[in-house]
């Protein structure tokens, strides 16, 4: 999530390369919201929000016809809202009032039956721009430092390498901001 805070992905861009020359997979939330999903080399899931207990196939994804208006419940809705919770097993209520939270087991379980390595999510401030959920299975991005001018988190940007190693550049929050 950059949440449109345009200084600070220009910062972004300073650290990974500015485009063409590098590649940049958005999670959503840079201005409001963006494509549900994409599937780097088959093996990393990312996402804006979490997983869903109506998905089934990744392909049900892709079946999704857009544009389209976000439901208050059902698949769509959950990949934009739901939330990793390392307190619960299994599917859980979310404090959002909206789709679920979801246990590191929902986590392994998906992973298996999809062959896949990591879900790279964003949705949620996290104080140091990432954070790993269930095992290093799954990890939270948040891109925008000091979000809202409420938050005194740092922000980050994972870089993934041809042999689909994850390493992380840190934002902190600009002095007077």
């Amino acid at each position: 999530d950059i949440h449109g805070q345009y200084p600070d992905l220009l910062r972004l861009f300073e650290y990974g390369g500015f485009p063409p020359d590098s590649n940049y997979l958005f999670l959503g939330d840079y201005v409001d919201r963006g494509k549900q999903t994409a599937v780097i080399d088959d093996k990393i899931l990312c996402m804006h929000g979490g997983l869903s207990p109506d998905m089934e196939s990744l392909n049900q994804i892709k079946a999704i016809e857009r544009p389209l208006d976000v439901p208050d419940q059902g698949l769509l809705c959950d990949l934009l809202w739901a939330d990793p919770d390392t307190e619960i097993k299994g599917w859980g209520e979310n404090d959002r009032g909206v789709s679920y939270t979801f246990g590191p087991d929902k986590v392994d379980e998906f992973l298996k039956k999809h062959d896949l390595d990591l879900i790279c999510r964003a949705h949620q401030v996290v104080e140091d721009g990432y954070q790993f959920f269930a095992d290093r299975q799954l990890v939270t991005i948040f891109s925008a430092p000091n979000y809202c001018g409420e938050f005194n988190n740092a922000g980050a940007l994972m870089c993934v390498d041809e042999t689909l190693l994850c390493s992380f550049q840190i934002l902190k929050p600009m002095r007077g901001k």
